[in-house]
């Protein structure tokens, strides 16, 4: 039994939900629109100011699309109208961030500075205080968007568990280990 997929969707005001025929479900927001496309066998419904997820078996795969497609719609909702924000830090001597526009300039350690063209759909802003870990914030509608550009940034120098030097998220605890001990004589 899908408990996430029975719990009703709230619509909150100033939001739209469209249903149609063929299983598309757009959401209309202040921040934008989004469109899912809902597998032929779930039926999505809007009634009242809640939006309803229904499937027709109770069989293992009706039951895993089911709370899938509630939560994908439930994101699009929260993030037409609220957004979504994540915040990476890089933690390193000489690791630096800025951008011009779309494209985020990286300097990691490596030899070669990182030049990533980010997707329109996502707004970024790079900052850097004197003293403090360069910080890279990114915000977008898109939950799953937002979330693997994130984790393509994160998996350009990943956190090492020795000094915890790398790209991490802001809040982020990282598992540190000793580091060899001197042989006794």
């Amino acid at each position: 039994m899908s408990r996430i997929g029975k719990k009703p969707i709230n619509i909150p005001s100033g939001v739209t939900v469209d249903v149609t025929a063929h299983g598309t479900v757009t959401v209309k927001g202040p921040k934008g629109t989004l469109t899912q496309d809902v597998n032929p066998d779930i039926t999505v419904k809007v009634e009242d100011n809640d939006v309803v997820v229904t499937r027709p078996t109770d069989s293992k795969r009706h039951k895993s699309i089911h709370g899938l497609y509630r939560s994908l719609i439930n994101n699009m909702v929260i993030g037409v109208s609220e957004g979504y924000k994540k915040d990476l830090e890089l933690v390193g001597v000489g690791y630096k961030a800025s951008n011009q526009g779309q494209v985020l300039e990286l300097n990691l350690g490596y030899s070669h500075n990182i030049f990533m063209l980010l997707p329109e759909e996502v707004a970024i802003k790079a900052e850097t205080a004197k003293g403090k870990n360069p910080i890279i914030t990114l915000e977008s509608i898109d939950k799953e968007l937002i979330g693997q550009v994130a984790a393509k940034i994160r998996s350009l120098r990943k956190v090492e568990p020795y000094k915890g030097k790398g790209v991490r998220f802001v809040g982020e605890q990282v598992r540190r280990k000793a580091g060899k001990t001197a042989a006794k004589k």
